[in-house]
């Protein structure tokens, strides 16, 4: 009879979701697992559309899609089989508190990462990026930033808690270095003297091939330990209409998976997917782009990581 409640095989849809039906661990810092994933339903410092708090939720759900593989097409081996990945549920914090969120993101990213596992985070809006940098760099040091998206975030006129001022504060505050950071996709407006990250914008993005893009990458973060950000409207709208800023004129889904793939090698040491707002979404293709980005950057980080 425990069997109608406990059975797991072919179970994709029963219970709770969690990403990739991973198991659910509340206290991740005592597992034993090499990655956590951490959703951060956190979407007060839009400029745009709000909605990203339900980004998390979406993401999970959508990743039972790709649940069904052992390994992910064309990877040739199983992350699963190399990697032990829990899913730590969402971030707690006072509804309407972002400086409640910043403290507890920090020191909940902090935790996980002194436990020995590698964070990827599911937001929310793009802010989030920041504390968990904060946290990143206190065990890593300066990092190189790869920044997928349509916009810098370099905005210094934005409040304190804003999803277009996180690269602005962060090299500021010495988490990543810029002459080692690159942004890729930016097609919107931007202050260009003194930038200081390497942009691939939307153009030349569509312009280059996947190899050749990620040849710029390699060559700009060289050896720098490497934080990986993606920003869900890097793609074109057509690709993910589910989000808070649609920018015309991205890059499609298959370019950004093949970018991807050709990162193998990059000493990623956190990763996160960010402002998937599935209330404007289509057949939820916005959600399964951020899943199956997300399980990408897994797959990225396990075939450098494998033992």
């Amino acid at each position: 009879m425990n069997d109608l409640f406990t059975k797991k095989d072919n179970s994709l849809y029963s219970n709770a979701m969690t990403f990739m039906r991973c198991p659910l661990v509340t206290d991740p810092v005592t597992s034993k697992a090499d990655v956590a994933v951490l959703g951060v339903p956190f979407d007060m410092a839009t400029s745009g559309r709000s909605g990203a708090r339900m980004g998390p939720d979406a993401i999970r759900r959508a990743s039972v899609n790709l649940a069904w593989e052992e390994k992910k097409y064309p990877w040739s081996f199983s992350l699963f089989e190399h990697h032990s990945v829990i899913d730590a549920g969402d971030l707690v914090f006072d509804a309407g508190d972002a400086e409640d969120l910043c403290q507890r993101l920090q020191s909940a990213a902090e935790a996980v990462i002194g436990s020995g596992k590698t964070l990827l985070s599911l937001g929310g809006d793009h802010f989030i990026t920041l504390p968990v940098l904060r946290a990143h760099a206190k065990h890593h040091g300066e990092m190189a930033l790869v920044h997928f998206d349509a916009h810098t975030d370099t905005y210094s006129q934005g409040s304190r808690y804003d999803h277009g001022t996180m690269f602005y504060h962060a090299p500021n505050e010495g988490l990543i270095s810029l002459e080692h950071s690159i942004q890729v996709g930016i097609r919107t407006e931007y202050e260009r003297e003194n930038h200081g990250f390497e942009v691939i914008d939307g153009t030349l993005g569509n312009a280059l091939n996947a190899a050749q893009i990620a040849a710029q990458i390699k060559a700009r973060v060289k050896d720098k330990p490497v934080y990986l950000t993606f920003d869900i409207d890097c793609l074109d709208p057509a690709f993910a209409p589910g989000t808070g800023t649609p920018v015309c004129g991205g890059l499609d889904s298959n370019k950004i998976l093949n970018i991807i793939r050709e990162l193998k090698g990059l000493n990623m040491v956190g990763m996160d997917v960010v402002e998937v707002a599935p209330a404007y979404d289509s057949g939820e293709v916005t959600a399964l782009a951020g899943a199956t980005i997300a399980l990408e950057l897994l797959y990225l980080w396990s075939e450098r990581n494998q033992n």
